[in-house]
């Protein structure tokens, strides 16, 4: 006979289990939360806002992202987790799903930071190619947010969840292009190449599990340590295979394959937010699972990830290194190996967070916060370019000088960061914390393989800042004579906003570099 029990004694007996009950803080989510809620409060409004208001809606989702972003500040303490397992005197602070540590506190602010200039970059994109501005700006919020998700997230099931969240919106980015045969194939490329990414990981992931018992991370590391003889090979495997959907991301060689057509059929400003925040979402990954999860198989996934990041920065800057003046979309195509290339520094100390420790990886988030203003500034720059010329060549922005001298001014400036030469300070800096930590590590090899890495790609990066001042010729004469088209402020003030943040970052590297001495992680 069934036994029908009062609801309240229901709850109570289930909140008394452990590991039932979950703690939320709200403010400690805000961020995820807001980006989320606006997407969905914009893709609603959709059905009722008529055509002629349709930018309403870009508006709508900067103010979003401006307000996310915002709530990063009562954060700043960096001491806040939420959904963590509890019970009658069992609370574990170390077992939380969701931590608001210094960590993802600086990687939700370079998320939302770089989703907030993707977003005013698009104002003028969507309005003009005549994308859906609904799907378009739900999107983007909805990627937005499982980016910011992701750096707190601290149980491999919510890990790939937002690495999901992430993805699965950037695939339709890439093609809302709609009749464009470029944007279909490209995305068609990413979809295929990053599901199978994932469903690797994912089987990596259940391998782990089955080793350890869990998936939070701090107890897949206890477990990790104590793994049985008859499962060591099982639980190898498992961290093999799940480094593999975040090696995916971060465009490391040998899974760097999509990044060049991708970059090229996508929207400009949504080939940007691939470069920067796709890139912070795959390199959080790497960080998460190496040093918190796995540092008991730091041997394995150590030279694993030196010798991805020689080859990724070889292989990234050569192939940027070939790229022709006149070749349509060269310009995007440079851009793109350019960031394969500097995948490869990024992944540096990671590799050396094998051999010296989890300090290693605040190079990592200094570098990835000075590439990301610059790259997207770049972008922006690309962005107000093709107004006049869409063909994307290299050719395009000889005399950018005579015709737009600020805008030339600014990627120059944005070209030389990333070269690392002055006056990029920040760039120089950067690439210097970089190199450090592998030295530091005696990682002697992989620091001369950047050294030569650096220099080829001087190559590249002053050979486009030279075309900038030089005298338009011919065709390229006639098309810098012909009246100036207007410059829509919102490209105005995304280049503005990349090139102050840069130069602030020169002017002050400590508000950066100080990550790459102190710990982002609670001990």
């Amino acid at each position: 006979m069934t036994v029908l029990r009062p609801i309240s004694s229901t709850v109570i007996a289930a909140a008394d289990t452990p590991g039932l009950a979950q703690s939320v803080d709200w403010l400690a989510i805000a961020p995820v939360v807001i980006t989320a809620a606006v997407g969905l409060i914009v893709l609603v409004a959709d059905l009722f806002v008529p055509e002629r208001r349709k930018p309403l809606l870009g508006w709508i989702s900067v103010a979003g992202l401006a307000a996310a972003t915002a709530t990063l500040l009562p954060l700043r303490a960096g001491d806040r987790t939420t959904f963590c397992l509890t019970g009658p005197g069992t609370a574990d602070p170390g077992s939380c799903s969701y931590a608001a540590d210094h960590f993802a506190l600086v990687v939700q602010f370079l998320v939302l930071g770089g989703a907030l200039v993707t977003a005013l970059l698009s104002l003028t994109t969507v309005r003009e190619a005549r994308m859906p501005a609904g799907e378009y700006w739900f999107l983007l919020l909805s990627s937005a947010a499982g980016a910011a998700l992701l750096p707190a997230s601290r149980d491999l099931a919510t890990l790939i969840v937002a690495l999901e969240v992430a993805s699965l919106p950037a695939f339709a980015l890439v093609g809302m292009r709609r009749g464009d045969r470029l944007s279909s194939e490209a995305a068609l490329k990413f979809f295929l190449s990053s599901v199978t990414a994932t469903a690797v990981s994912l089987m990596g992931v259940s391998f782990v599990y089955a080793a350890t018992g869990s998936l939070h991370l701090d107890q897949v590391a206890d477990g990790l340590e104590h793994v049985p003889g008859q499962l060591d090979t099982l639980a190898m495997a498992g961290v093999a295979l799940t480094l593999v959907g975040f090696a995916f991301k971060t465009a490391a060689v040998p899974f760097h394959f999509w990044v060049p057509d991708t970059y090229v059929g996508a929207p400009l400003p949504v080939a940007g937010y691939l470069s920067v925040i796709g890139k912070a979402v795959g390199f959080t990954g790497l960080i998460l699972v190496t040093v918190i999860a796995f540092p008991a198989y730091s041997d394995v996934w150590g030279p694993a990830l030196a010798v991805l990041a020689a080859l990724t920065m070889t292989l990234g800057n050569a192939a940027a290194l070939r790229q022709s003046a006149d070749r349509p979309n060269g310009a995007v195509r440079l851009l793109a190996w350019s960031s394969v290339g500097q995948a490869g520094y990024l992944l540096v100390p990671i590799a050396a967070a094998a051999y010296a420790g989890r300090d290693q990886i605040g190079s990592t988030v200094a570098y990835a916060l000075m590439y990301a203003a610059v790259n997207l500034g770049a972008f922006a720059v690309a962005a107000l370019v093709a107004r006049t010329k869409p063909l994307h060549r290299l050719a395009d922005y000889r005399g950018l000088y005579a015709e737009r001298p600020l805008a030339a001014l600014a990627l120059a400036f944005f070209l030389l960061c990333l070269a690392g030469l002055p006056p990029g300070i920040i760039g120089l800096f950067a690439k210097v914390t970089v190199f450090r930590s592998a030295v530091d590590a005696g990682l002697g090899w992989l620091a001369v393989v950047m050294a030569v890495n650096v220099v080829v790609a001087l190559y590249y990066y002053l050979r486009w800042t030279a075309l900038l001042f030089r005298t338009p010729e011919g065709a390229a004469a006639q098309e810098g004579a012909k009246p100036r088209t207007g410059t829509p402020w919102p490209v105005t003030a995304a280049i503005v906003l990349t090139a102050a943040t840069a130069l602030v970052l020169s002017g002050a590297p400590q508000l950066v570099l100080r990550f790459a001495t102190g710990s982002l992680f609670p001990l």
